[in-house]
């Protein structure tokens, strides 16, 4: 085993723990902060293959506001906990379909023909993707930011409240 397999496993098991954490949390802040480390995780993940833009954006975006944005969401509906409902009689069925669907996925991935030779992979730089965003894509950049700046404002009215509260 080559020490890139050894660091991909280090970084690979919090990914799973962190996955893990998310769905079984009570707790919404404790979510959240297995959000968190499954997605710097998979950060540093993308550090290994070589996509350091991509890295960059999971921790920035993802890591920091996407779930901020999430415990924003649930803090201003005022959830605390989980709702017991969810220790029904469905949960050994739910169980079983994850398991099968994790079957699938991995006799699909283990069956697939991946390509061995990663030298044909063409490797964009951070310039050209920067120049790529701000001129073939600027409309959809631009568009993403309004809804990200409506969605901001539609926080801020949430927050206030009415007028008599």
């Amino acid at each position: 085993m080559t020490y890139e397999e050894v660091i991909f496993y280090v970084v690979a098991v919090p990914t799973v723990v962190g996955a893990i954490g998310v769905v079984t949390a009570r707790n919404v802040v404790h979510s959240a902060l297995f959000l968190i480390l499954s997605l710097l995780s998979v950060a540093g993940i993308f550090i290994l293959l070589s996509a350091e833009f991509l890295a960059i954006v999971q921790v920035l975006i993802y890591g920091g506001a996407v779930t901020i944005l999430v415990l924003f969401a649930m803090m201003l509906t005022r959830v605390r906990d989980m709702p017991a409902a969810l220790d029904g009689p469905q949960r050994p069925f739910a169980a079983l379909a994850a398991g099968a669907f994790m079957v699938v996925s991995i006799f699909s991935m283990v069956s697939t023909e991946w390509p061995s030779d990663t030298n044909k992979i063409n490797v964009i730089s951070i310039q050209q993707i920067g120049n790529d965003l701000f001129t073939t894509w600027a409309v959809p950049f631009e568009v993403a930011s309004l809804v990200l700046m409506v969605a901001l404002l539609g926080a801020i009215v949430l927050a206030r409240g009415e007028e008599g509260e």
